[in-house]
């Protein structure tokens, strides 16, 4: 009998309403800071994640989530299925559908506050099977016991297990010997390593055979089977750097799944992650497919092997 055809990218995590207000500036801890106006997005680290791996194009994208039975529930449901994502979905009658609470300053930073709600009711037993599935998506905004189990399932089906490591938290090594792909940011390859001055000696710190670390500004660097490649940011006006690094993520894990080489894997994410920082909101700011391709043919920011983490530079880039 012949092994069935790996054409499914699975994402399994997270999905939230994101309440967004715009401000001045981000509050400080004890500060009250007059904000603007206030929109609802659909939101979430995976279900983000989907929505760029749907977009991308070149791969199936199937998304296991948990969702309450009320109204915040809609509006991410009809995100997802309209744009393409398969959905399984496990309802929770307990608990609310997870919100986000998210202030953008002018610059387009921002800082969130997430309520779990039903994500935090998924656990290892809800993953699907795998037969069809060539790569899975994981990121920690999940339960880390059902993070792991289903890493672990995974690796015993052959399916490459992709973990974006973020919110930033030390993780067991039991769960990075499951991830053939670890996708961090700074912050939260030093939450894993223990450096925070050194990106390349956090890298070769890191015990997973591929990594890539976003640098905001700066593009991301990765180290992949020994060899390190640095992918220049693209320059981009930013509005809302909010799901710049989901978009990074889900964009960058569809293209593996086609089959593209990572160093132009890596440059079709930053070029994605980029267009998302130029809009508002979270799944809102995806791009699609022809937005990516057409950027890629106008701008010149490509990989380059070797090199070394390089300092900020002045402008206004991509933030990832």
């Amino acid at each position: 009998m012949t092994e069935p055809t790996r054409r499914f990218v699975l994402i399994a995590g997270s999905a939230n309403l994101d309440f967004v207000v715009r401000a001045s500036h981000v509050p400080a801890p004890g500060e009250t800071v007059l904000g603007r106006e206030l929109h609802t997005f659909p939101g979430g680290k995976g279900a983000n994640q989907a929505i760029a791996c749907a977009r991308a194009g070149g791969a199936a994208t199937r998304m296991l989530l948990a969702l309450g039975e009320d109204a915040y529930a809609e509006p991410i449901e009809r995100s997802l299925r309209d744009a393409g994502v398969e959905l399984l979905i496990r309802r929770s009658r307990e608990h609310a559908t997870g919100t986000a609470f998210i202030c953008v300053s002018d610059e387009g930073e921002n800082a969130i506050t997430v309520a779990p709600g039903a994500n935090a009711t998924l656990r290892g037993e809800d993953l699907p099977e795998l037969n069809e599935v060539s790569h899975l998506l994981l990121q920690l905004e999940s339960p880390l016991d059902a993070v792991e189990a289903w890493a672990r399932r995974a690796r015993a089906a052959g399916v490459r297990v992709v973990l974006n490591a973020a919110p930033a938290q030390a993780l067991p090594a039991s769960l990075l010997d499951c991830v053939d792909l670890l996708i961090v940011n700074e912050g939260e390859l030093a939450a894993i390593t223990g450096i925070a001055d050194d990106c390349d000696a956090a890298l070769a710190r890191v015990g997973v055979a591929n990594v890539v670390v976003t640098l905001g500004a700066r593009g991301c660097r990765a180290r992949i089977d020994g060899e390190y490649l640095q992918q220049p940011a693209f320059t981009v006006q930013a509005l809302d750097t909010t799901a710049a690094g989901d978009t990074f993520c889900g964009t960058l894990v569809a293209a593996l799944a086609a089959g593209t080489a990572f160093a132009d894997a890596l440059r079709r994410a930053c070029a994605a992650s980029a267009l998302a920082c130029t809009r508002l909101g979270a799944q809102t700011s995806v791009p699609a497919h022809n937005e990516v391709q057409a950027l890629l043919h106008t701008a010149d920011a490509r990989a380059v092997v070797g090199g070394a983490c390089a300092q900020t530079p002045s402008g206004q880039n991509a933030m990832i």
